[in-house]
């Protein structure tokens, strides 16, 4: 089966909930959060009005050695304002969920994620977890907290 690995990630972001909601649950925002070495691209049709359970949302990816790759996820379940589930329908996990929730409070919206994933490739996959995927993925989480800080800082008053 694999193992299961799991990331949790946390950030307060000095607006408010709406403000925040609508950036994060917008698939389009997420290349402007992502960093410039994935060449992270969404392949497929974005509806403007939102994301909603069941969308699918394809990207293309250059997670390790430049090598580009196709990458499937579907909006497992939203509560708007709350939190959504996006979850690999193919791509480079043999298991992928990650879990966005937002939380408002006195200094604005608690941001959370929690990504449970698994590798492919057995013993391989433990291997390559061990050597870089969870690093990357850390990596990722700390750009996206940079850029996030950049988008949202400190000193916005919008509640």
């Amino acid at each position: 089966m694999g193992k299961l690995y799991s990331i949790r990630s946390t950030q307060q972001l000095p607006t408010g909930i709406e403000q925040a909601w609508e950036f994060f649950s917008n698939p389009g925002n997420l290349q402007l959060i992502t960093p410039q070495y994935m060449n992270f691209k969404i392949i497929s049709q974005l509806h403007t009005n939102g994301i909603y359970a069941g969308q699918l949302i394809t990207y293309k990816v250059k997670p390790v050695l430049g090598i580009p790759m196709k990458w499937v996820t579907i909006i497992s379940q939203v509560k708007e304002h709350e939190y959504f589930i996006d979850v690999q329908q193919s791509g480079p996990y043999s298991f992928w969920h990650h879990e966005h929730r937002f939380v408002a409070n006195d200094g604005g919206t608690e941001m959370i994620d929690i990504v449970h994933y698994k590798l492919p490739l057995g013993w391989l996959g433990r291997l390559a977890n061990n050597l870089f995927v969870q690093r990357q993925l850390q990596d990722i989480f700390s750009y996206r907290r940079q850029r996030v800080e950049e988008i949202f800082p400190a000193d916005i008053v919008n509640k």
